[in-house]
């Protein structure tokens, strides 16, 4: 089980790893597209990561309303607590 905090680290770690993207940027109202220049190629990049890391399966529909970090780390805590 993760808390939000360790969900929030875990998609700054990867963002800033392997999408080269300034920690400094990275803030829970953080928007994907505007600020941090995120494509949906990229969207779907991170969810896998994400996947691998969490342990549970992502679906598409589970991201459709996402456009902050904090709206990311949100939808991956829900996800987590309905799978364990």
């Amino acid at each position: 089980m993760y808390t939000k905090d360790e969900i929030f680290k875990q998609i700054k770690n990867i963002l800033v790893k392997e999408f080269d993207i300034d920690s400094d940027k990275l803030k829970p109202e953080s928007l994907l597209i505007e600020d941090l220049d995120l494509d949906s190629i990229d969207a779907v990049d991170l969810v896998v990561r994400l996947q691998k890391i969490i342990g549970c399966k992502v679906e598409p529909d589970d991201f459709k309303q996402i456009r902050t970090l904090q709206d990311m780390v949100d939808a991956i805590e829900k996800i987590v607590n309905k799978n364990h």
